[in-house]
């Protein structure tokens, strides 16, 4: 008889980048396993439509109504489950109510974060709506749970002065999706950087370093690929929006990609994400030396670090420049995914860590 794991998330599956490449991408491996899988999202499709977009107050309460209703029905239903999966939380308030309801059950609970969300962070569009939130309860949470899966050492280290069983499972690429393709030769060279609304503020971080490669190069242009369009006249940019139906080609364009970060407590919950994706594409790409960057990359090995403005102009110029050296570190970066941070490195550990705790 097959395990059965109720997955209470925000979002639909395949929308969000933190579930899909934080869990769902093994979903089908441990369905081949014995487990058998429940989604229990809060915002529909519809509900996508205005939940990130500034006001629409009256519908964001219908949300967070509808989202107490349904959270209410996964307790009445909690021990018909052998496993509770839990991303991030369980509610958008700040209350760690539904956590502490779901542990009265027979189910085992596992909790898994990607980011230092016991800090307070909250998207642009509802800046308003920040006092309904209690980052944090996140302690709270996790001393309800039997399992933790923290995206990184730092997060890990949280962790663990509430809960004592705590694994570091980083957020990892499926190798058999993202597959490189050939690099077609062009007159200009795009460095790229893709990201949500929420962490377009680190891409901005950068602009002034960016205005100043694009004066010295003419022919390089930017691209940036997010959930929402936007516009910087000060260097050749082209912004899209992101879908899943075209993710990797779009990509695929970036000769270089960039992940800068300030170095606050906030970034150094971040798992990389984004230079894992460059680099699973075998896109040369150079990231700020914060928090797990700094594991990920060897620097002038797979990719570069960069901090100063100084160093960012620096290995921006070398990548723009050097065709070979762009085409040699991709190379390495692509090899370091499979080996540390693929799906097919880590299925069978993640498949570990969830029968160890029903046995």
């Amino acid at each position: 008889m097959k395990k059965k794991v109720l997955l209470i998330v925000n979002h639909r599956k395949n929308r969000s980048p933190g579930q899909r490449f934080r869990f769902e991408q093994y979903l089908s491996y441990l369905e081949s396993n014995g487990y058998q899988f429940t989604f229990s999202n809060i915002i529909s499709e519809k509900d996508d439509r205005v939940f990130y977009i500034p006001g629409h107050y009256f519908a964001k309460a219908i949300i967070l109504i509808k989202s107490f209703i349904i959270r209410f029905v996964n307790y009445i239903n909690a021990n018909d489950y052998d496993i509770i999966f839990i991303f991030r939380e369980a509610s958008f308030l700040g209350t760690s109510l539904f956590e502490r309801l779901f542990a009265k059950s027979t189910a085992k609970l596992i909790f898994d974060f990607d980011d230092a969300i016991w800090l307070a962070e909250t998207s642009s569009a509802n800046k308003s709506l920040a006092f309904l939130k209690n980052p944090d309860k996140t302690k709270d949470i996790i001393n309800e749970v039997d399992l933790v899966f923290a995206g990184n050492a730092y997060l890990a280290n949280y962790a663990k002065n509430y809960c004592d069983n705590v694994k570091i499972v980083p957020t990892t690429i499926d190798t058999n999706y993202h597959i490189p393709k050939s690099k077609i030769a062009k007159d200009k060279i795009c460095i790229g950087w893709t990201g949500t609304d929420t962490t377009i503020k680190h891409f901005e971080f950068l602009l002034p370093v960016l205005e100043k490669i694009y004066k010295q190069f003419p022919s390089v242009y930017f691209k940036l690929i997010s959930d929402r369009e936007v516009h910087y006249p000060s260097i050749n940019l082209s912004s899209i929006k992101w879908s899943k139906e075209d993710e990797i080609e779009q990509l695929e364009e970036f000769d270089v990609g960039i992940m800068p970060l300030p170095d606050d407590k906030w970034s150094k919950g971040k798992c990389g994400f984004k230079g894992l994706q460059y680099m699973s594409l075998q896109i040369a790409t150079i990231m700020s030396p914060v928090g797990v960057n700094s594991e990920i990359i060897q620097n002038g090995i797979n990719g570069f670090l960069a901090s100063t403005e100084t160093e960012w102009i620096e290995k921006l110029s070398l990548l723009i420049s050097n065709t070979e050296l762009r085409n040699q570190l991709g190379k390495q970066a692509r090899q370091t995914i499979i080996e540390k941070y693929s799906v097919e490195a880590w299925k069978e550990k993640y498949l570990q860590y969830f029968n160890e705790l029903i046995q």
